[in-house]
């Protein structure tokens, strides 16, 4: 490390507006019911965001047959199968659905294919919980891709009767080389407009490609299980600077400070951002640093509470500048 150490830290980073509303949604439901109300799955992929909220008397579960009878219970933000849904009506839960709105848009796609005959494609990482919730919303289910080569061997029952959605934790880039693929052998396929791919993944990605050139060493605040978190993580290390993705101060290691004259900091979707704020304390524990924020794209996305934990009936929240 040099003698002066320059952190840089991207914008936008950290919490998007689904994130917030997700969180947002176990907090009121917490004032409003009262503990313990019930969580399927990690709200979001963070650690300390989950802790915080069992801390306030959410009860985290793997499967609504866990939740007792008539309990008041969550969805993660990363939404759930029809078949879950199916559950929790069975067990005469009472559900608020924390599922992130751009999740919600991609099912609807998904159905309206399926209602008009087309076999749909999604373009995910298989048992990712929003691909699992994703197939499991759309009638006859779908056939998942990752890669080119996946495409490039994918069968289908209809070469003319095909579409595709997406996974929204990837970006644009992301899928761009698989979309490619299945164009080039599905010439008839359908699928979303660019713009319908989750804003905050690509604002994020767009950020470190700023970001990446003016540093040494790049660090990624997020959780090991964070899709978006492990692409901000792989985007750094394809343009050539070493990249670590770490959970919070606690995951640094001096080592990889070495002959470091310029750290870029970003966090995924799910991070909050006292935890990179954790991690610039750290720094400043093996020197002196000069911290400054880059300029990026101003996020203003607000999307709206569930009508049952809205003071007016139709309350929002806003997507932090982050």
């Amino acid at each position: 490390m040099s003698e002066k150490l320059k952190i840089l830290l991207a914008s936008p980073r950290g919490f998007c507006a689904g994130v917030e509303r997700a969180i947002e949604i176990v907090d009121r439901a917490l004032e409003r019911y009262g503990p313990p109300v019930y969580v399927r799955h990690e709200i979001v992929h963070n650690k300390h965001v989950v802790d915080s909220l069992k801390a306030k008397g959410a009860v985290f579960v793997e499967e609504v047959d866990d939740i007792p009878e008539g309990a008041h219970a969550i969805f993660s933000a990363h939404g759930v199968a029809a078949s879950v849904v199916e559950a929790a009506r069975t067990r005469g839960l009472e559900v608020v659905d924390a599922t992130c709105p751009l999740v919600s848009k991609v099912h609807k796609e998904g159905q309206n294919h399926a209602k008009k005959g087309r076999e749909v494609i999604l373009i995910g990482h298989a048992g990712h919980p929003e691909v699992e919730g994703t197939r499991g919303q759309i009638p006859g289910g779908v056939l998942i891709v990752n890669t080119v080569g996946d495409a490039k061997d994918l069968q289908v029952a209809d070469p003319d009767q095909l579409s595709y959605v997406t996974q929204t934790t990837l970006s644009v880039d992301d899928t761009r080389d698989v979309i490619e693929a299945l164009k080039a052998r599905f010439p008839n396929i359908i699928g979303p407009d660019v713009k319908d791919i989750c804003y905050a993944t690509q604002n994020r990605q767009d950020a470190v490609r700023a970001l990446a050139p003016q540093v040494d060493l790049l660090l990624v605040v997020g959780a090991q299980n964070s899709s978006n978190s492990n692409r901000l993580r792989d985007l750094g290390e394809a343009m050539g600077k070493p990249s670590y993705l770490i959970a919070d101060c606690d995951d640094l290691d001096a080592e990889w400070l070495e002959d470091v004259s310029a750290v870029g900091i970003t966090a995924g979707a799910s991070a909050p951002e006292e935890l990179v704020q954790g991690v610039i304390s750290c720094l400043a524990d093996f020197g002196v640093i000069d911290v400054e924020r880059l300029t990026g794209v101003e996020e203003n996305v607000t999307f709206k509470l569930p009508r049952e934990l809205s003071d007016d009936g139709a309350g929002g929240v806003a997507g932090a500048v982050d």
